[in-house]
């Protein structure tokens, strides 16, 4: 089985994508293990010849850091600030997220300035290795000080304490450690703050949201690009002479997408009576394309922050510098995490009104896609469902990131909040897939009132697959389970 090297090399999202999906081991790459064993050992030297406090080290947190602790409690501070900390609430954090938090927790640890025992990471890999997964709670976070609530009850299990999903049971991580023949981990001086400090819990969101919206928003295209079809729309917007004259990266890539999507098709080809189409079809490249502007902007920005060393304070052995500051501070992703919820929010309100067109009965279509509309009510429904859910997404774009509440009595007098714009960013991820699904639902049934007529051999392939799970509506049924069908059919595809 291919095995993911962690260490100083960087990583990408794309890897973390190929890591998921392939359900790739995780192992320290000897470089990683050198560089944190260099950083323990200068630590531990460090504090045998230094009189003066060490913020978090030998002094206590946050408001406390003028509090000096003596060398035989130093451990016991590190596994006193997991327990205080682990306050998360609320609903429990998906596993795949859970587990992504591992990954980059362990790749953060293994650039060797945090002063982390070698058995500490290794143990972190091992829960992922092996799908212990802690439970962890998605509120608690002011995305400042690091994520401090909900990396605490990540780290928990690490020390005995708290639960873990095993095997689809939630266990006390003590029974768990047993059944492995696992010690729990006794912390030395600063493995606490190095393990709660640090931006995992937000980027995690991120990262796991990034990977969902990049193919959302090429399934946008391509269902964009069959509901156009459907609709009879016109193909000239798409052309790239108009691209070239307005040339924003994200316009001219949809472009190209939809028509790639396009090519063949009869009904794209035939005449047209209408001269335009309305906004949400002809203006797909714009909206579609100022989301995939976003897309890069966000993943950009949250590919440097997975890379990055984000606890407090950092170590730096060949520089002999122990330096305490602010890299834990979420603002740098909470920004484009709001921008990127903002942008997503847009691509299922134009699908939203693409269905909405689809179903008024419009350039010879049956009004709500039905042959026999009165005593059938047809689509007139899924477009409500869309619409309450794009109604939803506008709330979840008020950015998190514009409010800070002070804390620790004042020295904590800025936050981020950037955990809540990253758990808004997954609901408003997981909307837009789902009001994708309704628009495809729409489109399909749309285009088998065009028949003998043909889409392009592409979408006709995708529509063939689609009808193996979800069939044409001839008169009014249950409605739900093939609307859940139709979402996960989007959100299996791989475009």
């Amino acid at each position: 089985m291919e095995i993911h090297s962690i260490g100083p090399a960087r990583l990408t999202i794309d890897r973390v994508e190929e890591i998921i999906e392939k359900g790739l081991k995780l192992a320290l790459s000897e470089e990683a293990e050198a560089r944190i064993n260099r950083c323990r050992e200068y630590l531990d030297n460090k504090m045998t010849t230094q009189e003066e406090p060490i913020y978090g080290i030998t002094t206590g947190f946050g408001s406390l850091c003028n509090i000096s602790i003596s060398k035989e409690q130093l451990s016991l501070l590190q596994k006193n600030l997991v327990m205080s900390h682990a306050c998360s609430v609320g609903e429990r954090v998906p596993a795949q997220i859970v587990k992504l938090m591992l990954l980059t927790k362990a790749h953060q640890l293994s650039y060797g300035y945090s002063g982390v025992q070698l058995v500490t990471v290794r143990r972190l890999i091992d829960f992922y290795n092996n799908d212990i997964v802690p439970v962890v709670f998605s509120q608690g976070s002011l995305g400042a000080s690091g994520d401090l609530a909900p990396l605490a009850n990540m780290c928990l299990p690490l020390l005995g304490l708290g639960e873990v999903e095993y095997d689809g049971r939630i266990r006390p991580s003590a029974e768990i450690l047993d059944k492995f023949g696992w010690e729990p981990i006794t912390l030395m001086s600063k493995e606490g703050l190095a393990l709660l400090n640090g931006t995992q819990f937000m980027s995690s969101h991120g990262v796991w949201s990034l990977i969902k919206a990049r193919r959302l928003s090429r399934m946008a295209d391509r269902i964009g690009a069959l509901s156009l079809d459907a609709f009879d729309g016109r193909i000239e917007p798409f052309y790239p002479q108009i691209q070239e004259v307005r040339p924003h990266k994200g316009q001219i890539t949809t472009a190209e997408a939809v028509r790639k999507c396009l090519e063949g098709s009869e009904l794209i080809r035939r005449p047209k009576k209408h001269v335009q189409d309305p906004y949400s079809f002809r203006c797909i490249p714009q909206v579609h394309g100022a989301a995939k502007d976003a897309i890069e902007y966000a993943w950009n920005v949250l590919e440097t922050e997975i890379n990055s060393v984000t606890d407090n304070p950092t170590i730096f052995p060949d520089e002999d510098l122990i330096i305490s500051a602010g890299n834990f501070h979420g603002e740098p992703i909470a920004l484009p995490m709001d921008f990127l919820a903002l942008a997503l929010s847009e691509l299922a309100n134009i699908s939203e009104r693409r269905m909405y067109r689809l179903i008024s009965g419009a350039r010879g279509l049956p009004p709500f896609l039905v042959a026999n509309p009165g005593i059938n009510s047809g689509f007139m429904i899924p477009q409500y469902a869309a619409a309450s859910i794009v109604s939803q997404n506008k709330g979840l774009c008020w950015p998190a990131s514009c409010d800070s509440i002070p804390s620790s009595q004042g020295q904590e007098d800025h936050v981020s909040m950037g955990s809540n714009s990253a758990t808004k960013l997954c609901r408003v991820v997981d909307n837009l897939e789902r009001v994708l699904g309704i628009e495809l639902f729409n489109a399909v049934q749309a285009l088998e009132f065009r028949r003998p007529e043909r889409t392009s051999p592409e979408l006709e392939a995708m529509v063939a697959e689609y009808r193996l799970r979800v069939p044409f509506i001839e008169d009014d049924t249950v409605m739900y389970p093939l609307i859940d069908a139709s979402v996960k059919f989007v959100s299996e595809q791989r475009p």
